[in-house]
């Protein structure tokens, strides 16, 4: 009754995170659901670290969605309804969502819009600086 090959390799990903420009964000399917991966340059990261948290919808510091402040990961699924957010695009520089309206910080939290969560985190791990393994 184990899960079969195909099944398994669907549960992990492996991703070489220097092939993501500084700045920039990359979209990666995983178990049928896009992936973000953002390379967050030293201005993104002290902006999204200096947040109050006390202004946000569903409140979590920036350190606390981040093993490495440098690598944002998040699931592209918009937590309103379930539709795919543009990255580096709304009113905050992190993810958008047309569709409704939603737009994300470069931290994947909810900033304005209908949406009601954050962007979720999935777990993953950084087996070396050059490498993540998302799953």
């Amino acid at each position: 009754m184990s899960a079969s090959a195909d099944v398994l390799a669907l549960s992990k990903i492996e991703i070489k995170l220097g092939d993501i420009p500084e700045g920039k964000n990359m979209t990666f399917k995983w178990r049928g659901k896009p992936l973000f991966v953002r390379h967050r340059t030293d201005k993104e990261v002290a902006a999204e670290e200096a947040v109050d948290i006390g202004e946000l919808r569903d409140p979590q510091h920036d350190k606390d969605r981040v093993l490495n402040p440098r690598w944002v990961i998040v699931l592209g699924v918009c937590t309103h309804l379930g539709c795919v957010p543009i990255a580096n695009a709304g009113d905050y520089g992190g993810y958008y969502c047309p569709c409704h309206g939603s737009h994300y910080d470069a931290s994947g939290r909810i900033r304005k819009g209908p949406a009601p969560l954050n962007l979720e985190v999935p777990f993953y791990e950084f087996p070396d600086d050059d490498t993540v393994v998302v799953g």
